[in-house]
């Protein structure tokens, strides 16, 4: 990740945490239930090619990108929880806890007693570290 995808997938993090989450508990829900394929006469009736009729596949269909798509969440996660060690100073630690748990600039700067533009200053060192830690681990 470049330093600009990074600090989007900060700003981002906690509603990205948040559909992970719900996604699973929506996954674990439809396991419980079985989806049900036709039966009857309509079932050995020849199906209509292009368009997929029908609504147990289109839903298989979704899934698979909803997977992929929450994979993809799972990734950016996991990215910035494994690199959050790099950063060791208390004051950034604690502005990267405050955006993490999705407080605005705005907020931080009125939580940490700061100016928004030392916040600002302090996040882009933040994502500096992460870049600099993901480039120097590999």
């Amino acid at each position: 990740m470049n330093e600009k995808q990074i600090e989007r997938t900060l700003k981002d993090y906690r509603w990205m945490l948040k559909e992970i989450k719900r996604q699973r508990v929506v996954l674990e829900e439809e396991i419980g239930s079985k989806l049900v394929a036709s039966s009857g006469i309509e079932s050995t009736l020849p199906k209509t090619k292009g368009k997929v009729s029908d609504p147990v596949g289109q839903e298989v269909l979704r899934r698979e990108k909803k997977s992929g798509w929450i994979i993809k969440l799972e990734r950016k996660v996991l990215f910035i929880q494994e690199r959050m060690i790099a950063i060791e100073d208390p004051r950034e630690k604690a502005i990267l806890e405050c955006i993490l748990d999705g407080m605005t600039i705005s907020a931080v700067s009125e939580h940490m007693g700061l100016s928004r533009r030392q916040v600002y200053h302090i996040k882009d060192d933040i994502v500096r570290q992460i870049a600099h830690f993901t480039h120097s681990a590999q």
